[in-house]
C-alpha cells in the first residue's frame, strides 16, 4: 500500500493494528500505530514520556527557492500543538481563555447568522456542493470573527493557510511550491499587522498578543490556530452530513428526532475523526502494549482507530446515532485535548438543527464520495448534494 491509499482508507490497516499483539509498525507512517483505545488514552495521558514535538511531521521537504520566499516574513516558531510542558502551557492559556464557554456563548449569534445566511444562499437552488458553498466557508468565517479578522481578508488567509498545509503535504513541482510559499509568507505579514493593529484587545488575537512576547511565536500561534479552527470542523461538517445522508435512516431519524443532533454529532466524531492522529516522540525507554521503544521512536496516535475498537464501541464499523453514546478519543484527551471543541460542536449543532428545519428533503446526489488524501483533516474531497 502507498501512502496516498492508507490515506484514504485508513481503516483496514487500523484494523489489523488492533488485532495484532503489540504495537505495529507501519512504513507508510514511519511510525509504530497506537491503534486501541486503551493505548491511544495511555499515550495522550503520559505527554512527559510521549513528547508532541513532531506532532505534525511533514510529508514533504520544500526545497531552497520555497523557504528563500518564507525567511523575509515573520513566524515559523513552535505552536501549542508540538510544544511539551511549560512552553505548552503558556501557548495553551490564552487559547483556553480565548476559546471559554463564554466567549464561544458570546460568538454563537454570528455563528448562527452566517449559517443562515450560507444556507439561504443556495436553498432555492435545489442542488448544492456542500463543502464548497458551506462546509469551508462557515467554520472560516467564525475563526476570523473570533480573531478579529477584516472580513474581505479572511478567504485569502483561509486559501493561504491551505496552502501552507500543502506546502509540507504534497508534492508539488517547485515553481508551485514557490507560489505556496509566496502566499503563505503574505499571510504572515498579515497577520503580524493585524497582531499590532488597535481594536483586537477583545479577540483571541488580543489574547495571543498579550500573553506572548515574541512576535514569531504570535504569528505562529495565529496562524496556527486559524488553520486548526475550522479545519477540524469543516471536517466534521462533511463526514456528519455525509454519514447521515448515506443509510438514509439515520437522516430520517434525526428529522423526526431533532433532539437526537447532539448525538449525531458525537458518533460522527466516533466514526470518522476529523483529525485521525497525530505523532508523539518516545522520550525514554520504555514498553507500550507489550512493545519495547527506544528513546527516539516515533509512534502514530490513531485517534481514529481508537473509535473503532469493539472493546468500546459495540458494531463499531456502524455508523448509527441511536446508540448508547461512547466516550471517543476524537478531540484528544488530557493536556492536549483540542481546546475548540466545544466551538466546532456548536457549529455542527446549528447547522444541524437548521437543515433538519429548512432542508429536510436532503438526499446524496448519487456519486461516489472519494475522502481527502489527509490524515490531518479527514473529510469528503467533495460533498454534492440534492433536495
Amino acid at each position: 500500500m502507498d501512502r496516498e491509499a492508507l490515506y484514504r482508507d485508513p481503516y483496514p490497516v487500523y484494523a489489523r493494528a488492533r488485532a495484532a499483539p503489540g504495537l505495529t509498525f507501519v512504513e507508510e507512517l514511519d511510525a509504530w500505530l497506537v491503534a486501541r483505545h486503551a493505548d491511544v488514552r495511555e499515550v495522550l495521558s503520559r505527554p512527559g514520556d510521549f513528547s508532541s514535538r513532531g506532532a505534525l511531521r511533514p510529508d514533504v521537504l520544500p526545497g531552497p527557492r520555497a523557504f528563500a520566499e518564507l525567511a523575509g516574513a515573520p513566524g515559523g516558531a513552535p505552536v501549542v500543538l508540538s510544544a511539551d510542558g511549560e512552553a505548552h502551557a503558556r501557548y495553551r492559556r490564552p487559547l483556553t481563555r480565548g476559546l471559554s464557554p463564554a466567549r464561544v456563548a458570546a460568538a454563537l449569534p454570528f455563528v448562527r447568522s452566517t449559517a443562515a445566511g450560507l444556507i439561504a444562499s443556495f436553498a432555492k437552488a435545489g442542488q448544492v456542493k456542500w463543502m464548497s458553498a458551506y462546509a469551508r466557508p462557515l467554520p472560516a468565517t467564525v475563526i476570523g470573527h473570533l480573531l478579529g479578522l477584516d472580513p474581505a481578508d479572511v478567504p485569502a488567509a483561509v486559501r493561504a493557510g491551505h496552502r501552507a498545509e500543502d506546502l509540507l503535504f504534497t508534492p508539488m513541482p517547485e515553481d508551485d511550491q514557490v507560489a505556496a510559499a509566496r502566499e503563505v509568507a503574505a499571510l504572515r505579514h498579515l497577520l503580524d499587522a493585524h497582531a499590532r493593529a488597535p481594536g483586537t484587545a477583545e479577540t483571541l488575537t488580543g489574547e495571543l498578543t498579550r500573553a506572548l512576547d515574541d512576535r514569531d511565536e504570535i504569528v505562529s500561534n495565529i496562524e496556527n490556530l486559524m488553520l486548526a479552527g475550522h479545519l477540524t470542523t469543516t471536517a466534521l461538517l462533511g463526514s456528519t452530513v455525509h454519514h447521515l445522508l448515506r443509510d438514509r435512516r439515520q437522516w430520517e431519524l434525526l428529522c423526526a428526532r431533532p433532539e437526537l443532533v447532539p448525538a449525531a454529532i458525537e458518533e460522527a466524531a466516533r466514526y470518522e475523526a476529523p483529525v485521525q492522529g497525530f505523532r508523539r516522540t518516545v522520550t525514554r525507554p520504555l514498553t507500550l502494549s507489550g512493545t519495547k521503544l527506544a528513546e527516539g521512536d516515533t509512534v502514530f496516535v490513531s485517534f481514529g482507530s481508537a473509535g473503532r475498537d469493539a472493546t468500546v464501541s459495540d458494531r463499531p464499523d456502524t455508523f448509527d446515532l441511536a446508540r448508547e453514546p461512547v466516550r471517543h478519543l476524537s478531540f484528544g484527551h488530557g493536556v492536549h485535548g483540542c481546546p475548540g471543541s466545544l466551538l466546532a460542536r456548536e457549529q455542527l449543532t446549528i447547522t444541524l438543527e437548521l437543515l433538519v428545519r429548512e432542508l429536510p428533503g436532503l438526499h446524496l446526489a448519487g456519486e461516489d464520495v472519494t475522502m481527502a488524501a489527509t490524515l490531518i483533516h479527514r473529510a469528503p474531497e467533495r460533498l454534492h448534494l440534492t433536495w
